[in-house]
């Protein structure tokens, strides 16, 4: 089988690793993906964006890249989008215009439930196969969609847990983000908290940066671990301060205690909590209040990330509560997604 991949993002190719597993030698892929998955049309990093500016410059590319694709998805059996809705969406709607027999499935589907609920019905229509990672995702469709909880990815990444905890804190992570931006503004706080607490700390770095931009983001590291492995991280400490995104439900789901710390521009801040209705910021969060109605973790956004919150969050924190929780969230979650998703493909 000859299929179309679209994966833009980092973590997208991490998902489609497990999948090329689960599919096997049988299916070739063609599009866009990273290089070691096969032979792609295009090298990932080119498709970096950096700010609004770089987005409008980038626009003719982006719908060039899409023409590209459009006619190799002739050749293909199927389609598989990744993510990316941005892309992805006005993609499926142009394969659907030239070949309407093509099957797409969609895997890891765009938040609507979130924001943009607009988009659903055109979801609905536009894709063959809805490939959900969230078990009450397929509650917000029509009846008529095709969707299905398949499973969450991190499931098939992540392998081990933790049974218990340790009786006192001894090292801490401190994961400031992936973007420049989320770092500059959380490390001064995440120093203060490394130098009050006084325990072993370590600091989750993304590999792709520089020694100048490690020396610029960090600041002087003396003293302070540095790891590019967040899951091997998270399982050895007993303790994590985290900025919001995927880090947060990967701490959840492994049983690592943990406070949420996220600052966001001023603007940014004030735009996306009109455009985004929810409670809560971390997706562990999010998924337990509608599983069972509870929470999973702490979470200080914007002036309320100081050094005094986080330390009397810390100080006063259940730890206990938190580990049992998480087992229920793996328990909502059930399985990875891989497996279901190869199935999905080769039907």
């Amino acid at each position: 089988m000859k299929l179309l991949v679209s994966a833009l993002e980092h973590s997208a190719n991490v998902h489609l690793t497990s999948l090329k597993k689960e599919l096997g030698d049988d299916v070739e892929f063609i599009g866009i993906f990273d290089k070691n998955l096969g032979d792609p049309i295009i090298d990932l990093q080119s498709l970096a964006i950096m700010g609004l500016v770089d987005a409008i410059k980038k626009l003719r590319f982006f719908f060039k890249l899409a023409d590209e694709m459009v006619e190799l998805s002739r050749d293909a059996d199927k389609v598989l989008l990744i993510d990316s809705s941005g892309f992805h969406l006005p993609l499926a709607k142009k394969i659907k215009k030239k070949y309407p027999d093509k099957e797409i499935i969609y895997y890891i589907l765009p938040q609507a439930w979130a924001w943009k609920k607009k988009r659903i019905p055109v979801l609905a229509r536009t894709i063959d196969k809805l490939a959900s990672i969230l078990p009450f995702e397929p509650s917000y469709y029509p009846k008529e969609a095709n969707i299905e909880y398949v499973g969450h990815p991190l499931l098939d990444q992540i392998t081990v847990f933790k049974e218990s905890l340790n009786e006192t804190i001894n090292s801490v992570a401190y994961l400031p983000g992936s973007r420049k931006s989320e770092i500059k503004r959380l490390m001064p706080v995440f120093r203060e908290l490394i130098n009050t607490l006084n325990v072993d700390a370590t600091i989750v770095i993304p590999k792709h940066f520089s020694d100048q931009e490690v020396q610029e983001l960090y600041g002087d590291l003396e003293g302070i671990n540095i790891s590019h492995d967040t899951h091997k991280t998270l399982y050895d400490v007993d303790f994590a301060f985290i900025c919001s995104g995927t880090a947060t439900l990967e701490a959840s789901l492994i049983g690592t205690p943990f406070i949420l710390a996220y600052k966001a521009k001023s603007l940014d801040y004030f735009i996306g909590s009109r455009l985004v209705k929810l409670y809560y910021v971390g997706l562990g969060n999010i998924l337990l209040k509608k599983y069972n109605g509870t929470t999973l973790h702490p979470e200080f956004l914007q002036d309320t990330v100081t050094k005094a919150n986080l330390l009397e969050s810390f100080y006063n924190y259940n730890r206990d509560n938190f580990l049992q929780n998480s087992a229920l969230l793996r328990e909502y979650l059930q399985h990875g997604s891989a497996s279901r998703v190869a199935q999905l493909i080769k039907e």
